[in-house]
């Protein structure tokens, strides 16, 4: 690969993010009914490789059962606000009327609040009670503190999720969390990220995870780049951990690590484009926060948005354009890839010629 001079010190690679590639069509075309878009990881299938980002603004308990009704997997934040309010409705709708440096403040009051344990194990059984997959999701430096409660709530599926994650975290103030004793240890299994390199991918899925969350600071409502001056452009990280997916697979004599995008992932587009790179899913958040039923009303935020100390989210007002459903399977109203992201997806896959997704991983791409 090549590298270019940024100075006589100073040397990098050239990367590229989904707004810089495009799909490059086939000799074959298919019918997009014929196109299957299941998705299987571990023991769960689902009908869409879509997964619903736990962050409050698009996941409640309510929005993850109605979204896995929906043939997708939900996960909620146990973090959240949903786990440290009995009714966090009222702070949802006052969050909606904020405005500027007084909203980061709020936000910050507002999450200090500690986290319930018997909240996580009542949100986690409404979802469970609802007859669909369960999942939520830990920072790495809750999991140890949570982990028995959400693993006895009787989640299926297990998110460690952080703006960046390492197998190899050092700290002299605390012991890290060691996430191959973890997951090892674990009955359930584990999905952990982000991730944005070969290397550090590689290293995750040594430890026994059954995904690998691919993104660092290029959601919608991160400010990481401009705060810590760290991004890494989504469709050269998504291939790189790519890669470190098919090496370990050798590696491990067969072992298949999921590959899900998290970040950068707005419209029907990136979505394709992702799987394109090599995901085998995506984990979206900001589509959802444009849907009329979702919990932020019409606002999006992290919770990099609320961080005690240094804050590298911003709350990004949407335009509520149809149902989460709608929004899913269409029918769509407008023309900018941010309504049915299912038949988008299938038609791209179609106009290639694929009807699976693990071969529409090998479509030619070119640099836009």
């Amino acid at each position: 690969m090549t590298d270019f001079e940024i100075g006589r010190a100073k040397r990098a690679r050239q990367a590229y993010s989904f707004d810089d590639i495009a799909i490059v069509p086939s000799r074959r075309t298919r019918d997009p009914e014929e196109v299957s878009i299941d998705w299987q990881i571990d023991a769960y299938r689902f009908q869409l490789p879509i997964v619903a980002a736990p962050m409050d603004s698009v996941m409640s308990p309510e929005r993850a059962i109605a979204f896995g009704r929906l043939g997708g997997l939900g996960v909620l934040n146990l973090e959240g606000i949903w786990t440290r309010y009995e009714d966090p409705e009222p702070l949802l709708a006052e969050v909606a009327e904020l405005d500027g440096l007084a909203g980061t403040q709020r936000l910050q009051e507002i999450y200090a609040a500690p986290i319930k344990a018997e909240l996580i194990t009542e949100r986690l059984r409404q979802v469970r009670e609802a007859g669909v997959t369960v999942a939520g999701s830990l920072s790495p430096q809750r999991t140890k503190e949570f982990a028995k409660t959400v693993v006895d709530a009787g989640v299926d599926m297990f998110v460690i999720r952080g703006t960046t994650v390492s197998a190899e975290h050092v700290s002299s103030q605390a012991e890290p969390l060691n996430l191959k004793e973890f997951i090892y240890e674990l009955d359930v299994p584990v999905i952990v990220g982000g991730c944005a390199t070969y290397t550090a991918a590689l290293h995750l899925m040594r430890t026994g995870a059954a995904g690998v969350l691919v993104g660092f600071g290029g959601g919608a409502a991160h400010t990481t780049r401009t705060v810590l001056g760290i991004a890494v452009p989504m469709a050269s990280a998504v291939a790189d951990v790519a890669a470190a997916r098919r090496d370990y697979l050798d590696e491990s004599g067969g072992r298949y690590v999921h590959v899900i995008a998290d970040g950068s992932i707005g419209r029907s587009g990136d979505i394709a484009k992702a799987i394109a790179c090599g995901a085998d899913a995506v984990m979206v958040g900001s589509p959802f926060a444009r849907a009329t039923d979702a919990p932020g009303h019409g606002f999006h935020w992290g919770a990099e948005a609320h961080h005690a100390d240094l804050p590298r989210g911003a709350r990004v007002q949407f335009e509520q354009i149809g149902s989460t459903e709608e929004i899913l399977f269409g029918p769509s109203r407008v023309a900018d890839g941010t309504m049915n992201l299912v038949g988008a997806l299938r038609r791209s896959m179609a106009t290639t010629g694929y009807t699976e997704l693990k071969e529409f991983q090998r479509v030619e791409v070119v640099t836009a």
